[in-house]
Order: structure tokens, then sequence, then C-alpha cells
């Protein structure tokens, strides 16, 4: 028997020089066009990727490499602001009456250049540190509604402990109440239970509508990874709450969380007063770029009620700035005597890292939360590669006792001022992530924060540098790892 070699197909040689020439021509191209307007770090990282592996890498940047939104959200953003910077004309500037050091007037007026909200007083401010209580005490909220309910959170779920909150909602719908809700599409879409969900909200009489949707059938399409991550509620303009916590049950309906007991632990801020008005700016930004409906006639700020300064600092790929990191930064660089920082998903920029290891080298007390077990294996291991460099610039490391995930997310500076929402302190929620914060001025509040930091500080195991470094090879080599894909954005 005679074995016959297969035949091998050859290119011929013009097709092969075309390929070729094609090969050098996107490769030098993509050396001049990624690294505009990114990070070195994040533009060296896609570099790589579409070097080694081109046709992989350079379909997944076309896919994933431009995190702004469309043209179309970003002017509607603008002229948002534009109108927000008329209105705030009309009044007196609040930012350069209210009490504080000289470096809050500057972060205040920060905010202001960056996402057009004015400082305001008059506010009323309570913290809820309890998960159940927080969800009760919005869902009174809502029943107590006579005009407008606006909802909007990263997750949503109709459960047994959420159903009581979306009662409330279809209650006040058929009573008259014009109730407004806004989800994320894909964030809420991938919760066990999420078609049952769309059935009682298409059975109500509630307004609603998907974030961000992903529905190419329908011409719907975006970057894929980029999440509205914030979380606001308000309440005939006269009370809102923002913070970090997701409508839906502590184990996120997740057999596997239920049977290692594991739960988010959260803390949101019950407002009312002035600063009310100013977040439901922002709800009525984000409801005019899914519907192309203006909310103007919600507008009109109620009447001071306590005597707390806030200031709402929206964030995200609609605006030209990374308005969250901006601000935590230059709060950081601020501190003198004591900084306290809690966040899930601590994956810093070098300006962050920076920010915090500086402030620990000069002297300020800096201590740092987050949850001994994460709920996202690439991300946890990537907040663990930092933990050397923190802990060796005398950052105290706190680690929240599994299972339990500490997913609350705030920071206190000195006794001066404290901000809370929905940000966490990585690259994904500075670039990819809308998020909404709230600094909140004034030794009042930050003595309601260190409450708070006190609890966690009771129940958390901190870390020691020489422990630390005597870990595996391996959790170190996985930590490595993951850290490299926190720059690909």
């Amino acid at each position: 028997m005679v074995f016959q070699l297969p035949l091998v197909w050859v290119l011929p040689n013009w097709l092969t020089l075309l390929i070729a020439v094609i090969d050098l021509v996107i490769r030098v191209a993509v050396v001049g066009i990624i690294p505009g307007n990114r990070r070195p770090t994040t533009a060296m990282a896609w570099l790589l990727a579409i070097f080694f592996v081109p046709t992989v890498g350079l379909l997944l940047f076309l896919m994933f490499g431009n995190f702004r939104l469309s043209r179309k959200r970003r002017e509607q953003q603008r002229d948002i602001d534009v109108r927000v910077r008329a209105l705030v004309a009309q009044t007196d500037d609040d930012d350069a009456a209210f009490p504080g050091a000289e470096w809050l007037h500057s972060a205040a007026q920060l905010n202001r250049q960056l996402g057009s909200l004015p400082m305001v007083d008059g506010n009323s401010v309570r913290l809820i540190s309890d998960y159940e209580e927080a969800l009760a005490d919005m869902t009174e909220a809502v029943r107590g509604a006579k005009r407008f309910v606006n909802a909007e959170f990263y997750i949503m779920s109709s459960d047994d402990v959420t159903n009581d909150f979306f009662t409330a909602l279809e209650d006040a719908a058929a009573r008259g109440v014009e109730v407004r809700l806004l989800y994320d599409h894909i964030g809420t879409a991938r919760i066990h239970g999420y078609r049952g969900l769309l059935r009682r909200l298409r059975a109500s009489k509630i307004m609603w509508r998907r974030m961000l949707p992903l529905l190419p059938v329908l011409g719907q399409w975006r970057r894929p990874d980029l999440r509205n991550h914030r979380k606001i509620l308000v309440v005939d303009g006269e009370v809102a709450f923002t913070g970090s916590l997701n409508l839906i049950e502590r184990s996120y309906r997740n057999p596997r969380h239920r049977r290692t007991g594991r739960k988010w632990v959260e803390l949101m801020a019950h407002i009312e007063g002035p600063a009310v008005t100013t977040l439901n700016v922002v709800f009525a930004t984000d409801w005019l770029g899914e519907t192309g409906q203006l909310l103007g006639e919600q507008m009109e700020p109620p009447a001071p009620v306590g005597d707390e300064l806030a200031q709402v600092v929206p964030s995200g790929p609609a605006f030209a700035n990374e308005n969250n990191l901006r601000l935590f930064n230059t709060l950081i660089y601020s501190a003198q005597h004591r900084l306290s920082i809690c966040s899930p998903y601590f994956v810093p920029d070098d300006s962050l890292l920076y920010a915090v290891t500086t402030a620990a080298q000069r002297g300020v007390d800096v201590e740092l939360f987050v949850s001994e077990q994460g709920d996202q294996f690439l991300v946890h291991h990537a907040q663990q590669s930092y933990y050397e460099v923190l802990l060796a610039a005398g950052v105290k490391i706190y680690r929240y006792p599994k299972p339990y995930v500490l997913h609350a997310k705030h920071f206190t500076v000195d006794d001066d001022v404290a901000v809370l929402g929905s940000s966490n302190m990585d690259m994904r929620s500075f670039s990819l992530n809308m998020e909404v914060s709230l600094m909140l001025p004034g030794a009042g509040i930050v003595a309601q924060m260190r409450q708070v930091e006190d609890q966690y500080r009771a129940v958390s195991v901190p870390l020691e540098l020489d422990a630390w470094r005597r870990r595996s090879i391996l959790s170190r080599y996985v930590d490595n790892v993951a850290r490299l894909t926190a720059t690909v954005q």
C-alpha cells in the first residue's frame, strides 16, 4: 500500500505579500491609534494583545476598546450640564459660602466644574448600615408617595426580600403616582428570576426601561461591558436614597451563596433637603438617555430641613473626565490626620495608588477595609496584588470575615468630609461604569461614618505584612496574573 502525503496548500506569492503588507500596516497604525486618550498601561496591554494574537486581539479591541457612550448620549449629557449650570447661575454661590477648610472649597469647585452640580446646604442625612432596614425605609417612603417615584438601581430582583418594595411601587402607580424605574440591562438580566421580574413590571402601571440595553436585533448596540452602576431612589422630590445597595436579597439569589452563608454588607444614605433635587437631576439625565423624555417639572428644590452640606458627583463614560477618580485623589491628598477607606473592589490605577500610599508615608493614619473573600475571582486576586505595597507604605488593611461580602463604598478624610455612593475604587468604576457619589462635608456626618467604620473594625482581622509575604508562590502568581486584567479598558 502506498501512502500519499496530503496536499499542502501554498498561497500565491502575491497574496502572501499582500497579507504581510496588511499585517504591517495594521501594526504600525495601532501603535499610533491605541495610545490616544488612554493610560500608557492600558494602551500597552491592548498593543501586546494585538501583536501576539493579531486577529483575536484586534477583534476584542474593536468590541471593548472604546469606553465612551454613543455620541448622542454624550451630547445629551453636555446639554444637561448646560441647563444645570444656567439654573445654578440664578442661585447663590453655595460653593463659596459654606464653612470648612480651604481645600474643601477647592474640591467642591472641582466637582462643580466636572459634574455641574453645586454644593447645597440645608440637608438632613442619615446613614443606614442594616440591609433590611434600608429596604424597609425605602419601601415606607414609596408608600407615602403623592406625585412621583424615580428608582434607578444596577440590579433588581423580585424576591421574598424585595417583594414589599415592588408592591409599594405597583400600588403607587395604580393610585396615579408617576412611577419610573430604571435598571441596568446586563446587570439585572443575569440574575436568576429575571423573566419573573419582567412579567411583574409588564403587568403593572410602572414606567420602566432598561439602562444601556444590549439588544442588537432592535439596533441597540454598544460596548458590551459598559454598565450603569448607580443606585438612586427619589420620592416626590423630598426624600432620596443612594449608596451601595441593589434591590435584591442579600445572597443575590445564588444557591451557592446561600449554602455557604455568603451575604452582602451595604451602606445607604437617607437624604432630605435640596440634595434630593441634585440626585434627581442624575436620574433625569439617565431617563432622558433611555427615553428621550425630559423631567424638568420635577426640579424644584424642597425647603431646607437640616444643616448638612451635600454635593452630588455623577461620573461615567458620558463625561470627558473621570470625575470620581479626580475627586477621590483630591480629597486623599488633602488628608492630614486620618483616612479611612472601604471598597469591595480596590484595584487602583497608579494615581490612586500613589495618593493612598503617599498619605500613609507622610504620616496620615490610613486604613483600608476589604473583604477576606471576594465574590469575583479575578477582581479579588487583582486586588490582593496591591496589598504588599500598601502594607509596606504603612496602610492598615482590615479584612471583613468571610462568608460576608463587604460591598459598601465610602471613605472619610480627617473629621472634615465623608464620601459614599455606588463607586468602587477600581478602573472599571472610574472609566466604564456610570456612577454617582455623594460628598458630605462636616463633622456630624463624619461621626456617623466613624460608627460604621468602628463596626467593621470590630469584626475584621488586620493583615500583617510579614504574614502576607509568606503566602504561597501559587497565590502570588495568581494575584499577579489577575492584575494584568485590570489594565485592559
